[in-house]
């Protein structure tokens, strides 16, 4: 009877083992998971403000091919009655070629308006989230905690409405990559800078 239930608590045992590695298993693929989804967040934000330039770039260019539209020409004024023939074709003659330059000084205007608007530098592209939290890390002497680092990330930016769960995930994903440490105090996880005299899993495959 005895080796019955001793049996019985073996395969319990095992089992339990094989129940607590899976569920580690599953921890861990959902924060890679969650790593890459906050990765490519950051990357779809900065191709959706790269499109906005581009488009307003596109809309100042397509304003050019537009046909431009000539002045109306002036109403001839009334010619003064002249005292001999010969002098009335050299004074109208003058006047009709002027009144035929007028329109084509419009269109060049408009072209250099133009090639002004074009020639104009587009605007800096935000940094990522990513490079605002390791540059944030490398700053700082003391380990911080997600919620302090997303709190003066906020503070020091605060139009780009950072939340922290994002920055937990973006912090993970420096850890998986050895571009910052994850420590524990208690229930509490606080992250730091890489230590320099510590080289990492990159510079240590390309010495070899």
């Amino acid at each position: 009877m005895s080796d019955t239930v001793a049996a019985k608590n073996g395969v319990t045992t095992q089992y339990l083992a094989r129940v607590a590695d899976d569920l580690e298993q599953n921890l861990k693929e959902q924060e890679r998971l969650g790593t890459e989804i906050a990765v490519l967040q950051s990357q779809l934000a900065e191709l959706e403000a790269d499109r906005a330039v581009l488009v307003s770039l596109q809309e100042a260019l397509g304003a050019s091919s537009a046909p431009a539209t000539p002045a109306p020409a002036a109403p001839e004024p009334e010619s003064a009655p002249a005292a001999t023939a010969v002098d009335t074709k050299d004074t109208a003659a003058p006047a009709k070629k002027a009144r035929a330059k007028k329109p084509a000084a419009v269109p060049v205007q408009r072209a250099r308006k133009t090639k002004t608007a074009a020639a104009k530098p587009a605007e800096p592209r935000q940094p990522s989230l990513v490079t605002l939290a390791r540059d944030f890390l490398t700053s700082q002497t003391e380990p911080r905690s997600a919620a302090e680092i997303a709190e003066a990330l906020a503070h020091k930016h605060p139009d780009r409405g950072i939340k922290k769960t994002v920055v937990r995930t973006t912090l993970e994903g420096l850890v998986a990559k050895n571009h910052a440490q994850r420590s524990k105090q208690g229930s509490s996880v606080f992250y730091t800078a890489p230590d320099p005299a510590e080289p990492s899993a990159d510079s240590g495959a390309s010495s070899e």
